[in-house]
This record gives structure tokens, C-alpha cells and sequence, in this order.
């Protein structure tokens, strides 16, 4: 004698669980996108390309309990293209960003290396006194949001955030040449221009003072 399972049995039986590891696999796919504004951020995709290559797996080995392996397909697929598409273009865009004429310059450079000198700056910075550089960087909030011409560039924003301020080699003032502007953000920005290096702290309202100053003729 058989006995016929009703259609909420039937129901109950035959549901599966969807994936809780393709849900983040799409999830992350999506924020992959922020990649494309720093490559310090392509840890997203590429830790949703892992997480999709696991959940496929899983589901694949649990097929009779879960449920989302298109979601997790369509996910790793994303995460994979925008991890090697952002890779190759941060690399052309670090390639061509230096405009003809400047060198790079990173704000590594201009940090003491012996705390016994004498100069409060490294030889490697005053050997770029009046050369033509290219520096990438943050501007300093000080209270002007739009129209800026003249301002403090920091490698990033830590100290910023927490009301601190950076460290006097940390600090390059910049004045942008006659008919350039820019405009306060959370974006780093990219400059160009003539470097000067001077020994004497030179005091400037709201930090401590520079050392460093920037004559600039690009920015973006």
C-alpha cells in the first residue's frame, strides 16, 4: 500500500535554502565598483572572486539543500572582470598620469630617515628644491569647500578625521597658479608644479607650520 505525500509535504521536501555565500558573492560584485577609485581597493572583488569560487562549489556538493547557483555565477563573473579589468586600468593609469617634463614623487620621500640630523627634512627632499614634481595627495579641511586655491596637501586623512593634525613632513602647501581651483573632497587629488624646500618652519594658520611648498601648475 502506498501513501501519497500531500502537496505542503511535497512542498516542504523540495524546498532548498538559498546560498548565504552566493547572497555575498552578488553583494560584493556590486561594491566591486568602488575599486575603480583606488587600487588598494581591489581586495573587494578580489575577495568576492574567492567567495563566489567557494560558494559554487558548495552548493554544487549540497545541491539537495541549497540554492543560488546562478546568483553565485553571475557574482564571481563580476567580481572576476572588474578585478583584472580595474587591475589593468589602475596599471595604464599610474603609467600616464605623471605629465611630461615632472617627476613622481611620493610623500615617502620627504620624511627624515636619520632622527639624529640636524635638518628636520632628509637630503632626498632638499635635493628636490626647485625641481618639477608630481605628487598625489588629500586636501587638508579647513573650513572652505569650494574655489580653493590655496591649501595643505597630506598623504591621507587619518589624522584629519580623529582633529589631529599631520606631521610637519607630512604637510606641503600648495598654491595653485592663476586660474586653477580646486574644491574639498575625500579624493585624492593629483598635482604638478614646482617644489620648494625651505629648513626654517614656516607657520601657517591651523597646523603647525611646513617645510614644504608647491608652486602648482596641475592639479586633478
Amino acid at each position: 500500500m502506498s501513501v501519497e505525500l500531500s502537496p505542503a509535504m511535497d512542498e516542504t521536501k523540495q524546498y532548498r535554502a538559498i546560498s548565504a555565500s552566493a547572497v555575498a558573492t552578488l553583494v560584493l560584485a556590486f561594491l566591486s565598483l568602488l575599486s575603480l577609485i583606488g587600487p588598494t581597493l581591489l581586495v573587494i572583488p578580489g575577495t568576492g572572486l574567492f567567495v563566489g569560487i567557494y560558494s559554487l562549489g558548495n552548493i554544487r556538493r549540497n545541491s539537495d539543500h541549497l540554492s543560488g547557483g546562478p546568483m553565485a555565477m553571475v557574482g564571481t563573473v563580476l567580481c572576476a572582470l572588474i578585478l583584472f579589468g580595474g587591475s589593468a586600468y589602475h596599471v595604464v593609469t599610474y603609467a600616464f598620469e605623471v605629465p611630461e617634463g615632472y617627476r613622481r614623487v611620493s610623500f615617502g620621500m620627504l620624511q627624515p630617515e636619520d632622527k639624529f640630523s640636524s635638518l628636520p627634512v632628509p637630503r632626498s627632499a632638499i635635493d628636490l628644491n626647485g625641481k618639477q614634481i608630481f605628487i598625489k595627495g588629500y586636501v587638508f579641511p579647513d573650513g572652505q569647500k569650494e574655489g580653493i586655491r590655496q591649501f595643505v596637501l597630506v598623504p591621507d586623512m587619518k589624522s584629519c578625521c580623529f582633529g589631529g593634525n599631520p606631521k610637519l613632513t607630512d604637510m606641503i602647501e600648495v598654491k595653485l597658479r592663476d586660474g586653477l581651483t580646486t574644491h574639498f573632497s575625500y579624493t585624492k587629488r593629483k598635482l604638478a608644479g614646482t617644489f620648494k624646500v625651505d629648513t626654517q618652519l614656516k607657520p601657517i594658520n591651523g597646523v603647525g607650520g611646513v617645510y614644504y611648498q608647491l608652486d602648482a601648475d596641475y592639479v586633478r
